[in-house]
C-alpha cells in the first residue's frame, strides 16, 4: 500500500530541486565515471568501476524515491 506523506511547500521545492539536481547534474558524473573507469581495463578487478556502479544504483534509489 502507498503512504501518503504530506510536504510544506518549501520542502515540496528542496526536494524537486533535489530530484533537478540529481538528474542534470549529478548523473552524467556518474555516468562519466562509469565509463573513464570501463576504459582502464579488465571489468572484473577493477573497483574504481564496481565504486561507480555502486555510485549509480544509490543515485538512481535517491531519484525513485
Amino acid at each position: 500500500m502507498s503512504q501518503i506523506t504530506y510536504y510544506t511547500e518549501e520542502g515540496y521545492n528542496r526536494l524537486k530541486d533535489e530530484l533537478h539536481n540529481l538528474k542534470s547534474d549529478q548523473r552524467p558524473k556518474v555516468i562519466q565515471s562509469i565509463a573513464e573507469a570501463r576504459d582502464k581495463g579488465d571489468l572484473s578487478e577493477n573497483a574504481e568501476y564496481d565504486a561507480a556502479k555502486e555510485a549509480q544504483g544509490l543515485l538512481e534509489a535517491r531519484i525513485n524515491f
